[in-house]
């Protein structure tokens, strides 16, 4: 009789046989994603999606790993129909009645029977093989006028002022972590290609342009007055008359200023 393994403190790849997603799995990591979940929440103002959506009838969670925006989002709107996918079944079974999980690889052809009101999709960097099929299975599963929304990372580590240098440890593993999942098929760094993605795949920000629109014109002069009458000097008549013109230009077609969000 073989002698049994000995004891590792590695942690658990995952419980799949497939190698297409490189994480562990295991108790560690689980906490780790409900950690992340915790901080974008923070990042987002403690709201679960961006879009403006508000009593959505269905809605898809794209790898939806241990769950928690699922059930949160499924808390928070009793009345919609939330659907999490994910490669593993780690989803708690104590769950709103209103939200349920499946085992699916979102990179295969989608077979859902219905269309859904929102699709959510979150930190799949290092995870996805094929980004404009996900983005286009996602916009060919978008209801009309529903939404699509991808959070993601760029993963390229560096320092405003100088301090993250090449000869540091840290420097080096990401250096040789990018490259490794680059390697692998798997872009470390999704978050900046996510808006060229949408648009080439159909969607269209119309709403949230419009969204952006009224808060620039809405906080004009709170944005203004204080920096440009205390601090520059100017008179409070010539900031009117410059608010003035810049809402002609914020409406002009003929201008396209943008900032990032």
């Amino acid at each position: 009789m073989a002698d049994p393994a000995p004891p590792t403190n590695e942690p658990d790849v995952n419980t799949r046989t497939d190698v297409s997603y490189v994480l562990p799995n295991d108790e560690a990591e689980l906490d780790r994603l409900d950690v992340t979940h915790q901080k974008l929440k923070i990042l987002l103002q403690d709201k679960l999606l961006r879009c403006p959506v508000r009593n959505p009838g269905r809605v898809l969670d794209v790898g939806t790993g241990t769950g928690i925006w699922a059930i949160e989002y499924g808390d928070d709107h009793p009345d919609t129909e939330i659907l999490g996918t994910d490669l593993s079944p780690i989803q708690p079974s104590w769950v709103p009645p209103n939200v349920k999980f499946e085992v699916d690889d979102c990179e295969e052809p989608w077979t859902f029977p219905e269309k859904f009101d929102v699709i959510h999709a979150r930190y799949l960097a290092s995870a996805i093989a094929d980004w404009p099929k996900l983005v286009s299975q996602a916009f060919q599963f978008t209801k009309p006028g529903g939404y699509s929304e991808f959070q993601d990372y760029d993963l390229v580590y560096y320092s405003e002022d100088g301090t993250l240098t090449d000869d540091l440890a840290i420097q080096k593993w990401i250096t040789i972590f990018l490259q490794a999942a680059r390697d692998f098929g798997r872009d470390p760094c999704p978050g900046p290609r996510l808006a060229g993605l949408m648009r080439d795949a159909g969607f269209q920000n119309k709403t949230v342009g419009a969204w952006n629109l009224v808060q620039i014109e809405d906080g004009l002069e709170a944005f203004t007055l204080r920096l440009f009458t205390q601090v520059l000097g100017w008179k409070s008549e010539e900031v009117h008359v410059l608010l003035a013109n810049v809402r002609k230009d914020l409406r002009n077609p003929k201008i396209h200023a943008q900032f990032d969000l």
